[in-house]
């Protein structure tokens, strides 16, 4: 008989084979791990053929970032909670609970680092640091509160800053808590408040606490140039970029409202302090000259370096000097700067950046000096409003029409001349040379305009040095490689001439008459820029002669069209040049301006046209210039319509045979040439261009005779158009027989209509659509047997 254990027993018997045979599966498992790693080479692992499993969703924070915001969240706790403990509960206990209490958690708090530290903790032991290191900041007020109530908050706060840097920065340095990242940088944002504090708790005024701040960021400075830990260099850098700034906003401030040299020398001090220390500092993190970021924060150091100098001397030269030499002050120390140059010694960076700093105090002395170049150049456009009402006082005056003179703008011209002369003596790069170049001439260009009106010259003195100006700078364009910049000074020049020449009736011919002669001299090389503008003026001259002369603006216009005939030969000795097409299209302009004048008179409008048509016939007879001819045809028939509307002639034939019979011609020649060209093409415009216009005035003709003759034209064009065999003749002819016929019919069919019953025209519709239908009916039969024939088909 088999035995049965109770079932006790036998479940302590399943439990140990159990587990035994996981005991075992778990060997064979790891056997069967080091035979796959040692057949991997060979024999690939047997991938799963089933889907594949999806994976675990990836956790939105890591376990790091988790202990993190534990630990601070943990140690901010805890700091709250020592506070409430300090300013709540302190009054309920004694001197010695006090100490007692304060003193042992401080104490245990910051011993607690070096456990934590021995277990490898080290995120909690930096948590429980900086409890401990705040336990030392509220163990300072309530010492503050109990044991020195009567202490002032400066003075306490400068001491008790200066001995928790030096604690903490010392607490950093023992032995095993120097792996602490925390104490040093707490250190040095304490060391941030002994020397301001002690300036306020010394009664050192605006510039004693600029001056704090200042040294407070040379410290921070030296700092972050000289430590190696990497928390500590961006907790200084930080301190010196945010102190400093400060310093250098309050050292500005009062450089700005500086109420005399005294005052000013001493803000200088302090700026020129600080660009001492942005000097030091870019001198120091220097690269290799490459384009690094150590390269580009050096060059930005050495830039706020040679601003802070400048603005610092400027602001000692604004409280000495008179408020006009202000600009030019600070530029001539921003001149002075690029000396840095000479400077071998100066790394590359920091002598880039100080050029940098230097080129930055021109380009505003520049924009301060705009306004003023801007005046002399576009107020004398109020004289088109004004011309010849009367020559002004001086050229201040001429120029200062509908604008205000700016202030303060008398050395202008010695900042523009001064920033002309680095351009042209300094920049020596290959590259940037003709570029520099080009910025001189501009410069020393505005540098003469801007000169008789600040000198307050005689209105004759102004217009001599603006024509000097366009010929000098005509004469550059035409021997400089970069003629452009040149070009377009003399061009902006001349027309600041000639609108200034327009107080005077005297200067205004004479001024034209000048330039005229510049553009025309300095055709030979410049031409497609110059000839044009030559041509320009000469329209204005020709308009200024007839207003000197008083004609009216019909009778100028014939004098204009003086232009347009010297453009047409010029252009015509001009050949394939480049300046053709400019010249034309000066030639053109001016064209068009004589049309414009001469709109108010009809008789000298058609002679205008009909001159127009001449010049554009006579460019037409050039091989190049063949489509001219269909402009020069139009001119001369406008020229044409105008006279016959200035005769009040109403008749269309006599404004529509003028086109139809050369257009005639012109379609029978081009047919004659080739024979296959369409009669629409060659016959058609010409026809409609009277008959129709035609047969539009017989129907309103209450006369015989338009009609018959009408009749008797459009028959003799349908019989040639029958004769050619062209369609064109043929069916306009014909179209244009048939209405006029009905119109001469039309009477008579009323009467007939009116004859016959009302039930007639109904009838004639039915039999009309009965007629359409059955024809309809007949088509589609033919078309179904066709379809069953062709299906028939094998």
């Amino acid at each position: 008989m088999t035995h049965i254990p109770p079932p006790a027993e036998e479940l302590r018997l399943l439990d140990a084979e159990l587990w035994q045979l996981d005991a075992r599966r778990a060997q064979l498992l790891t056997r069967r791990a080091w035979l796959v790693a040692a057949l991997q080479p060979k024999w690939p692992a047997p991938q799963p053929t089933g889907p594949t499993p999806a994976s675990p969703p990836r956790p939105e924070a890591s376990a790091p970032s988790v202990q993190n915001v534990l630990l601070v969240l943990g140690g901010v706790l805890l700091t709250v909670a020592a506070m409430v403990f300090t300013l709540v509960s302190w009054g309920h206990l004694g001197i010695a609970g006090r100490a007692l209490v304060l003193g042992a958690v401080t104490v245990a708090t910051l011993a607690a680092p070096l456990p934590l530290l021995k277990r490898g903790l080290r995120s909690t032991a930096e948590s429980v640091a900086g409890l401990g290191l705040a336990l030392t900041v509220l163990d300072a007020v309530a010492l503050h509160g109990a044991v020195f109530p009567e202490s002032l908050g400066a003075p306490y706060t400068a001491v008790v800053s200066a001995l928790l840097a030096g604690l903490w920065a010392a607490y950093g340095l023992l032995p095993r808590l120097s792996e602490l990242r925390l104490p040093h940088p707490a250190a040095l944002v304490a060391a941030q408040l002994p020397l301001f504090f002690w300036a306020i708790a010394a009664d050192a005024g605006s510039y004693g606490l600029t001056a704090a701040l200042l040294v407070t960021a040379g410290f921070d400075t030296v700092v972050a140039l000289r430590v190696t830990s990497r928390s500590l260099r961006v907790v200084a850098a930080i301190g010196a970029y945010g102190v400093g700034a400060s310093g250098v906003l309050a050292a500005g401030w009062l450089t700005w409202t500086a109420s005399g040299p005294s005052a000013a020398a001493r803000a200088a001090a302090l700026l020129l302090l600080a660009s001492a220390i942005a000097l030091t500092a870019a001198w120091q993190t220097h690269g290799s000259g490459r384009a690094t970021p150590a390269e580009g924060r050096s060059v930005g150091l050495a830039v706020t370096s040679g601003l802070l100098a400048i603005a610092a001397l400027g602001g000692v030269a604004r409280s000495a000097l008179p408020e006009l030499w202000t600009v030019p002050a600070h530029l001539a120390f921003g001149i002075a700067l690029l000396a840095a140059l000479r400077l071998d010694r100066l790394p590359q960076a920091v002598r880039r950046g100080l050029v940098c700093a230097s080129g930055a105090v021109q380009a505003i002395a520049l924009l301060w000096a705009l306004p003023l170049v801007g005046v002399v150049v576009l107020g004398p456009l109020a004289w088109a409003s004004r011309a010849w009402t009367g020559t002004p006082p001086d050229a201040r005056t001429a120029v200062t029409v509908d604008v205000t003179w700016p202030p303060h703008a008398e050395a202008a011209p010695l900042v523009l001349a001064a920033v002309a002369g680095v351009l042209a003596l300094v920049v020596r790069d290959a590259a940037w040379r003709p570029r520099a170049l080009a910025g001189a001439l501009g410069l020393g260009w505005a540098t003469v305009l801007t000169l008789p009106a600040v000198l307050e010259l005689p209105y004759s003195a102004s217009l001599l040095i603006y024509g000097a100006a366009t010929a000098a700078t005509l004469t550059a364009a035409m021997f400089l490689r970069q003629h452009l910049p040149a070009l377009l000074l003399a061009l902006l020049t001349s027309a600041s001439l000639a609108f200034l020449a327009l107080a005077s009736q005297t200067a205004t011919l004479v001024a034209l008459c000048g330039l005229i002669a510049l553009f025309a001299a300095a055709s030979w090389r410049r031409a497609p820029f110059t000839a044009p503008t030559a041509l320009v003026y000469g329209a204005a001259l020709a308009c200024a002669t007839g207003a000197a002369a008083h004609w009216s603006p019909a009778h100028t216009a014939l004098l204009v069209l003086v232009v347009p005939a010297a453009a047409a030969l010029l252009a015509h000795r001009l050949g394939d040049s480049k300046a053709t097409v400019p010249v034309e299209a000066a030639g053109a302009a001016a064209g068009l301006l004589a049309v414009a004048l001469a709109a108010t008179d009809p008789p000298l409008l058609a002679t205008v046209l009909a001159l127009c048509g001449v010049i554009a016939a006579g460019t037409a007879i050039r091989t190049d210039r063949r489509p001219v001819g269909y402009a020069a045809a139009a001119l001369f028939l406008a020229a044409t319509w105008v006279r016959l509307a200035a005769w009040d002639i109403d008749t269309p034939e006599a404004y529509t045979l003028p086109v139809t019979v050369p257009a005639l011609l012109v379609g029978a020649l081009r047919h004659r040439r080739d024979p296959r060209t369409s009669s629409w093409t060659t016959y058609a415009p010409g026809l409609a261009a009277t008959l129709v216009p035609s047969l539009f005035a017989a129907w309103v003709d209450p006369h015989w005779t338009r009609p018959l003759l009408l009749g008797a034209a459009a028959l003799l064009v349908t019989l040639a158009g029958a004769r050619h065999h062209l369609q064109a003749p043929l069916l306009v002819g014909g179209a244009v027989l048939l209405l006029d016929a009905l119109h001469e019919l039309a009477p008579y069919l009323v009467q007939v209509t009116d004859a016959l019953p009302r039930w007639v025209p109904p009838a004639l519709a039915g039999l009309l659509l009965l007629a359409l239908g059955a024809t309809y009916e007949r088509r589609l039969r033919d078309a179904r047997k066709v379809r069953d024939f062709l299906g028939n088909l094998h």
